[in-house]
């Protein structure tokens, strides 16, 4: 066998939320209301745009998460030994940006290097000027020559691939449109942002295979592979988290506004506590602890990866545990006022127990807070990364995430003249997640909340 899977454990959580909205789906089409609140939902343009692109980036970060070790030649003792680092389905598909590594900073869709450095020819110093890079328009020859029309034609293949996608998409959805107004502008508009968003990855894709599209870093490394591995990153910690944060709130959130008394006042009292505590210092005592725990068991982890995986996932944690206060608060305060409601009051009085209450009654009421704050919440734990991994606290070193490249953009940024693609690939790719999941979660909450307009 020449590929070894490896599952990790954040590779396995993303796949199992995933069948488990799967699941959800299909029961939601059993239910008439549910259904009904998220057809309002897709009715609407933006909402529709969003969800184009956040499945985008979804895919991304699946392809992301599909890891496997290769197999080292044979070594003529009989067994298979596997290579030490761990590959990914989205490595493979950009194989040619992860090996196209130059010396150090390139410009995008530049040809020679962003810095001076010593040229030499025939072994012989010849003075300083601007190298001419390995992989950047290699195929241009040396000099380069004839760029501006290459990159225009690869612009022109990237729009012409693009625009049959798109031509592709209508054919295909043409004869579903409906002949209601509203329906049929939010699937006209879902379906002008993929033929928007085929189109982007039709051009970045031509010009990809000659060009550094986004530069490169201070090492060389592509910015667009960088980019998009980022991707995964931020969809572990925005969906993840949630995972720890949702079980507290729920609970502690409803048992307060229900029983009341010395248990209302326990949670009060735990999750003031925990509000009055600076967020970035218990996250940082959190982080440094579990990252002492990591160094001084290294055999519990037998690639790179795994380690780094492993301080993801306490983040998650550890962000989970710290922000689950704001929602608890707020189921607090519904539950107090959906106890006092008739029906609630004529299941005591006829003797239901306090969990059958709770399971019947009481949650099914808050799940659209409940909602809401998941889908809000979202795009608040995407910058959260970035600015932890921006003062250090954050993820891996070796993890690549978009507070990690913002990080290492800040020193570039004084540089003379200023190395800024690194930092504008990562604000622009990050900028239409958080504004994605940000217009997706608008349209949830007036479709879900009975006091929207």
């Amino acid at each position: 066998m020449n590929l070894q899977p490896v599952i990790l454990w954040t590779d396995a959580a993303l796949f199992a939320l995933l069948a488990a909205a799967v699941l959800a789906i299909a029961g939601l089409r059993r239910d008439p209301l549910q259904r009904a609140n998220w057809r309002r939902v897709l009715l609407r343009p933006s909402a529709a745009v969003s969800l184009v692109l956040l499945l985008a980036y979804l895919v991304v970060g699946l392809a992301d998460s599909i890891h496997f070790r290769r197999a080292l030649p044979d070594g003529g003792d009989g067994q298979v030994h596997f290579a030490s680092n761990v590959e990914s389905l989205l490595d493979v598909a950009l194989g040619g940006l992860r090996s196209a590594q130059e010396t150090t900073y390139s410009a995008p869709l530049a040809t020679h290097a962003f810095v001076k450095d010593n040229i030499e020819r025939e072994g012989q110093l010849v003075g300083r000027d601007y190298p001419r890079l390995v992989h950047g328009g290699r195929h241009l020859g040396e000099p380069p020559q004839g760029q501006a029309g290459d990159v225009a034609l690869r612009v022109g293949l990237g729009l012409a691939a693009g625009g049959a996608v798109c031509g592709l998409l209508w054919l295909a959805v043409r004869r579903r449109l409906s002949d209601e107004p509203r329906a049929r502008r939010a699937l006209l508009a879902g379906l002008a942002s993929a033929g928007g968003l085929a189109v982007v990855v039709g051009v970045v894709a031509a010009l990809a295979h000659g060009y550094h599209v986004f530069g490169t870093d201070k090492v060389g490394q592509d910015v667009l592979y960088l980019t998009l591995k980022s991707v995964r990153t931020a969809l572990v910690i925005g969906v993840l988290t949630t995972l720890v944060t949702l079980p507290i709130a729920i609970a502690l959130g409803i048992s307060a506004g229900y029983h009341g008394g010395w248990v209302d006042d326990l949670i009060q009292y735990l999750y003031t506590v925990i509000s009055s505590i600076p967020g970035v210092l218990l996250i940082a005592a959190a982080v440094l602890m579990m990252q002492v725990v990591i160094e001084t068991h290294p055999e519990w982890f037998e690639t790179a990866a795994e380690r780094a995986d492993a301080r993801l996932l306490a983040l998650c944690v550890i962000l989970g545990m710290t922000s689950w206060t704001g929602l608890c608060r707020l189921l607090r305060g519904e539950t107090l006022k959906l106890r006092e409601l008739e029906y609630v009051q004529a299941a005591r009085a006829f003797g239901v127990g306090s969990a059958a209450i709770l399971r019947r009654h009481v949650l099914p009421n808050l799940m659209h807070i409940v909602l809401i704050a998941l889908v809000m919440d979202f795009s608040s734990l995407v910058l959260a990364e970035a600015v932890l991994s921006y003062v250090g606290i954050g993820v891996d070193p070796n993890t690549i995430s978009f507070g990690t490249m913002i990080n290492a953009a800040r020193m570039e940024l004084a540089r003379d003249p200023a190395v800024w693609w690194s930092l504008a690939a990562a604000f622009v790719l990050m900028f239409a997640l958080v504004l994605s999941a940000n217009l997706f979660a608008d349209a949830v909450r007036d479709a879900f909340d009975p006091k929207a307009g």
